[in-house]
């Protein structure tokens, strides 16, 4: 038993290191589960730790991070449910600064990588504390109204990569695009793609994040 908030999968490195070790978060979709993002992670570099969290509300057999606000005019125009997305968010941080402490992480060394609800949580958490996390990956998300605002101290040069498919029905690549140009505003060190895919990783795209990923992890 261990005292992180939030369900997970842990995954120690296959070729550890001497003292903190490197680490990359996953943060997984809309009524999905801990299990759904470890697929990807089996092609990154064998020197990080994986911690994979589970979203803590159940859903459709699965876990979401919060409800959806249909209220600007259905699903294409959706925004997270604020309260529960702020619970979601403080959750996601209390169980990484556990998550630390308990498997040897590197501080300064922590990635975040997101599909959908979890790509929206990972710009959001990156965006109010730019300087906790050493680089995102937001794979087929976009940048929650309440935070295109922001301005952090910290955010210029950070590697940040946005992937969006041209053929997604669940979140528009428009979407995606626009919280690309954002984050280039802000001075981000954005990789921006788009595939021609639906609501999912292609192989195209992993390959992309496995190169973004063992570029900067």
């Amino acid at each position: 038993m261990t005292d992180i908030p939030l369900e997970h999968v842990h995954v120690e490195p296959s070729e550890p290191i001497e003292g903190p070790a490197p680490a990359v978060v996953l943060l997984h979709g809309r009524g999905s589960n801990e299990q759904d993002l470890l697929q990807l992670s089996r092609e990154f570099p064998d020197h990080l730790h994986v911690v994979s969290l589970r979203a803590p509300d159940p859903l459709q057999g699965g876990y979401t991070w919060y409800e959806l606000d249909l209220s600007a005019g259905g699903l294409h125009k959706s925004q997270p449910h604020t309260e529960q997305f702020e619970r979601s968010r403080e959750l996601v941080r209390e169980s990484i600064a556990a998550a630390r402490d308990e498997y040897g992480l590197d501080a300064e060394r922590i990635g975040l990588l997101g599909f959908s609800q979890g790509a929206i949580t990972s710009l959001s958490l990156l965006l109010e504390d730019p300087n906790d996390y050493a680089w995102v990956v937001a794979l087929h998300g976009y940048l929650a109204e309440e935070h295109e605002s922001l301005e952090p101290d910290g955010i210029a040069g950070k590697p940040i990569f946005v992937g969006g498919g041209s053929m997604d029905q669940i979140i528009p690549s428009f979407r995606v695009e626009r919280a690309a140009e954002r984050l280039e505003a802000l001075g981000a060190d954005v990789t921006a793609q788009m595939y021609d895919a639906p609501h999912g990783v292609s192989p195209e795209e992993l390959a992309d994040v496995v190169s973004f990923v063992e570029t900067h992890a």
